[in-house]
């Protein structure tokens, strides 16, 4: 009698081919990037695209936060047009940036320069105290220079005594109120533009300038054909950031002057479209108009902006 033995069964294999694994794998590689950088652009919808968008719907209604809201299309646009406060605040806010932005953006460009090639003892202790005023607290600068600045008391005006002249007060004057913030301004920002130079200039070859030295150019000639053309990319940022910061200026024309509160003076002399939107959205609760200016100071930021880069962006560095 013979048996027969069966073969033995062959297990089932649960395991997926090695190509679907590859192509699982390739599919997390290149969703990855994505995983990782969509937090940011989830907050930047809900605080940042969100209340824009918002800002633009609420321009076109007569907005009452507790009342009622009518739709009255540009009508908010066109009464923006009209109203002198409006245009008195634009000046305000052109002046005070330009008053500020070109003064600290040399001084800057000029400290960098002198940073990166003197020797200075204690030079890490030089390049760190440029940045101190930046840290410092925008309440309390603009309380010191509001006491510089005093009319009766200031140390200012008691040189310009020591030296003759009236006092000034600065104030209650368009140009003197100006000035006054615009320093501010400059102090504040002129050392962090002033580290952002010197870290490009740190990566400029030193042989560059041994070589022109060599070549006997002068030291005007190295900034201008060496320095400037290596700070290009650098400029072009800094000249945008400080035009949006400019334009957008708050806090110092609002401390400055606290008697005058948000119109910054009896003849709003140094209100900014800030204060003015400030005023009429906050103060006021008139949304639909502070919302009007707001996209106006939104459209004027851009419009500065790329107009700045492409004034920067045009002047080409010159090829030895």
């Amino acid at each position: 009698m013979t048996t027969t033995l069966s073969p033995a069964p062959v297990p089932k294999t649960t395991a997926r081919p090695s190509r679907y694994r590859h192509i699982q794998q390739g599919l997390r590689e290149r969703l990855a990037p994505y995983a990782f950088v969509a937090p940011f652009f989830l907050l930047f919808l809900v605080f940042g695209l969100f209340p824009l968008l918002f800002t633009f719907y609420v321009a076109l209604f007569d907005w009452d936060p507790i009342g009622e809201r009518h739709f009255v299309g540009l009508a908010n646009f066109s009464q923006l047009v009209q109203d002198p406060r409006f245009w008195g605040a634009l000046r305000n806010t052109f002046s005070i940036w330009v008053l500020s932005t070109v003064p600290q953006l040399l001084i800057a460009l000029g400290l960098a320069h002198l940073l990166n090639h003197v020797r200075l003892r204690a030079a890490t202790f030089f390049r760190m105290a440029v940045l101190v005023p930046y840290v410092t607290s925008v309440a309390a600068t603009t309380i010191v220079f509001a006491q510089l600045f005093d009319r009766d008391y200031g140390m200012l005006n008691w040189f310009l005594e020591l030296l003759g002249f009236a006092h000034v007060d600065f104030t209650a004057s368009v140009w003197g109120s100006h000035l006054m913030i615009a320093v501010m301004v400059a102090w504040r920002w002129t050392g962090y533009n002033t580290l952002l130079y010197l870290a490009s200039l740190q990566a400029v070859p030193r042989e560059l300038y041994e070589a022109a030295a060599a070549d006997g150019a002068t030291g005007w000639q190295q900034f201008r054909h060496i320095t400037i053309p290596s700070l290009r990319p650098i400029i072009v940022f800094t000249v945008v950031t400080s035009t949006i910061g400019g334009l957008q200026i708050f806090t110092e024309p609002l401390l400055v002057n606290p008697v005058g509160g948000l119109t910054c003076g009896a003849a709003r002399q140094c209100q900014t479209l800030t204060l003015f939107l400030y005023e009429q959205g906050f103060g006021r609760f008139h949304f639909g108009y502070g919302a009007a200016i707001a996209v106006a100071l939104f459209v004027m930021v851009v419009l500065f902006s790329t107009i700045n880069y492409l004034l920067v962006t045009r002047v080409r560095p010159e090829r030895p």
